[in-house]
C-alpha cells in the first residue's frame, strides 16, 4: 500500500516539474526595447503570476480627412464641387438665438496740457472720493482750462479723527491747491462708535447724531468761509438694508448742514436704485446700456459705476467753471499768434496792421456804427403795433370771405 502511494506521489511531482520546465522555456531570454514603430509585447502568464514588467502602448492615429468630392463631366474631366454650407442645427421654425454682443468701449481721450491759469477742482474724502476724483480727471482730460486733484484717504471719515483729522488737514490742502471748486464725498466709514472727549457715543444714539452734525458743519464751514463753491456728494444706496437706512439718515444731515453753510448737495441716490427705490447691482450707465455698477460686496463701485458717479458731479462742476471747461480753449502767446504787422494788401504789399478796438475803432468815444441814422421824428404805426397796443386788426381785403363791410350804393353785387 505504501509502495503505491510513493509511486503516485512521484508521478505528481514529475508532472509538476515538467509543467514548470515548460513555463520557463516559454519565457524569452531577453525582451528587446519597444520602439515607436513596433507594438509593445503582450504580458504572459509568468508576468501575471510574479509581477513582470509592464509595457505601455503608444498608438498614433492620423486625423481623418475626408476625400474631396469629385464630379466628372461628359468628357471624363474632373469638375470641382463647391463645399457644402455648414449645417443649420437650429430646430425648424425657430430662429437662432442672437449672440451676446460686448458693449463697445470708446478709447479714453488723450489728455491735453493744462493752462497755467487752469481752474483747480479739489476732491476730498474716503475711498469713494478716490474713485470719483479719478473719473473726474478723465471727464476733464480734454479741457485745458480745468485740472482735477484729489486728496483722499480710503479709511478716513468724520468719526475716527485719530486716524485722519479732516478739519485740521483741509485748510492746508486749500492753501496748497488753491481750488476754484471743492468736492466732498465722505461718510461710508462713519457707521461706528464715536469718541467725544472722555465719552464714547454708540452709533445711532441722539448724542452721536448731534456730534456728527457739528463735525459736518465744521468741515463745510472751512470751505465756504473762504468764499469757495462747495459740492457735497451724498452717499449711494447699499445692498445691506441697515446700511441703506443709515445712508438715508446721513444724507439728510449732509444736505441740511451743507445748505446752511451755503454749499450745494449733489444727490446721486436715484442713479443706483431701481424704480421701486431698491438697491441694484446692474443698471444703466452714462450711455444707457445695462452694465454692472456695483461690486460683489454691495458697497464699492465698478468702473462704469464710478463713471456714472462722476457724471452727476460733472454737471455741477461745469456750472461753476464756465467756459474754462471748453476743450477748444487754447493758450495764445507769441508762439501761436499770426504776425499782425505783415498782412498783404490788394497789391500784394505788406502794410502795417495794428489791433483796433471793435467797440470804438476811432478811439473818440463814439458808440454808433457807420451808416447809423437817427430815427424818424414821426414813427409810422405798423399793423403789429395796432394789434398789440389796441387790439385792432387791419381791414380784410375787399371780396374776401371775412370782409363784412357794406358795399357802397350802386356798386356791383355778386
Amino acid at each position: 500500500m505504501k509502495a503505491l502511494q510513493n509511486i503516485g506521489g512521484q508521478r505528481i511531482w514529475a508532472r509538476l516539474g515538467v509543467f514548470l520546465l515548460a513555463l520557463v522555456l516559454a519565457v524569452p531570454a531577453g525582451t528587446p526595447p519597444a520602439s515607436a514603430q513596433e507594438p509593445a509585447p503582450r504580458r504572459n502568464l509568468f508576468d501575471l503570476l510574479f509581477g513582470g514588467p509592464r509595457y505601455e502602448r503608444y498608438e498614433r492615429y492620423d486625423p481623418y480627412q475626408r476625400a474631396p468630392r469629385r464630379r466628372y463631366d461628359r468628357n471624363g474631366s474632373i469638375v470641382d464641387v463647391p463645399a457644402r454650407p455648414p449645417r443649420n442645427r437650429t430646430a425648424p421654425g425657430r430662429a437662432a438665438p442672437p449672440r451676446a454682443q460686448q458693449p463697445v468701449v470708446p478709447p479714453a481721450p488723450e489728455p491735453v496740457a493744462k493752462l497755467e491759469n487752469a481752474k483747480q477742482i479739489l476732491v476730498i474724502g474716503d475711498f469713494m472720493a478716490g474713485g470719483l476724483g479719478g473719473e473726474l480727471e478723465n471727464a476733464f482730460a480734454t479741457s485745458p482750462g480745468v485740472a482735477v486733484s484729489q486728496r483722499s484717504d480710503g479709511s478716513s471719515g468724520l468719526v475716527r479723527q485719530d486716524h485722519f483729522d479732516w478739519p485740521r488737514e483741509l485748510p492746508l490742502m486749500l492753501d496748497e491747491a488753491k481750488p476754484a471748486v471743492v468736492v466732498v464725498m465722505i461718510g461710508a466709514n462713519d457707521r461706528q462708535q464715536m469718541t467725544t472727549g472722555d465719552a464714547k457715543e454708540k452709533f445711532r444714539s441722539d448724542a452721536w447724531f448731534k456730534e456728527y452734525e457739528t463735525r459736518v458743519a465744521e468741515l463745510a464751514g472751512i470751505v465756504t468761509s473762504r468764499k469757495l463753491p462747495l459740492l457735497w456728494v451724498g452717499l449711494p444706496s447699499f445692498q445691506s438694508p441697515s446700511m441703506m437706512a443709515d445712508a438715508v439718515t446721513l444724507n439728510a444731515i449732509y444736505r441740511n448742514q451743507t445748505e446752511k453753510a451755503g454749499g450745494e448737495f449733489v444727490d446721486i441716490w436715484e442713479g443706483f436704485v431701481d424704480e421701486d427705490g431698491k438697491f441694484v447691482i446692474t443698471g444703466s450707465d452714462v450711455n444707457g446700456q445695462q452694465v454692472r455698477l456695483r461690486g460683489s460686496d454691495g458697497i464699492t463701485f465698478t468702473k462704469a459705476g464710478k463713471q456714472k458717479l462722476a457724471f452727476y458731479v460733472e454737471k455741477f462742476v461745469r456750472r461753476h467753471v464756465g467756459d474754462m471747461a471748453s476743450p477748444d480753449l487754447v493758450k495764445l502767446d507769441g508762439s501761436n499768434l499770426p504776425p499782425l504787422s505783415t498782412l498783404p494788401n490788394a497789391a500784394g504789399q505788406t502794410v502795417p496792421a495794428h489791433p483796433i478796438s471793435l467797440s470804438d475803432p476811432e478811439l473818440d468815444g463814439g458808440k454808433d456804427l457807420l451808416g447809423a441814422a437817427p430815427l424818424p421824428a414821426v414813427a409810422v404805426e405798423t399793423p403789429r403795433d395796432r394789434l398789440v397796443k389796441r387790439g385792432e386788426l387791419p381791414p380784410a381785403p375787399t371780396g374776401r370771405i371775412d370782409d363784412y363791410r357794406v358795399p357802397a350804393a350802386g356798386s356791383a353785387t355778386r
